[in-house]
């Protein structure tokens, strides 16, 4: 019982301290971003320069694209400006 609680009072100052190192997406957004594409203008959120992982829609023309699509814009936006 006294190991079990010896751990926990080792381990969770470590991970709570670990855990504010992480960032979010939203401490690593951009200024959207519009991309002019062949059925209508996307706005993007893009998020790291170095990744594309997150990068997403966050408006496009519903009854022209789906999300998926409109997401696989930003991504290629993402992979324009990581070229540069």
């Amino acid at each position: 019982m006294k190991s079990t609680i010896l751990k926990f009072a080792v381990l969770f100052p470590i991970t709570a301290t670990l855990t504010g190192c992480i960032p979010t997406p939203r401490e690593l957004e951009s200024t959207p971003v519009k991309v002019q594409t062949p059925k209508g203008v996307v706005t993007c959120q893009l998020y790291r320069l170095d990744r594309v992982d997150w990068d997403r829609a966050i408006d496009f023309p519903a009854t022209k694209m789906s999300v998926p699509e409109a997401d696989a814009y930003c991504q290629q936006e993402g992979q324009r400006r990581l070229k540069r």
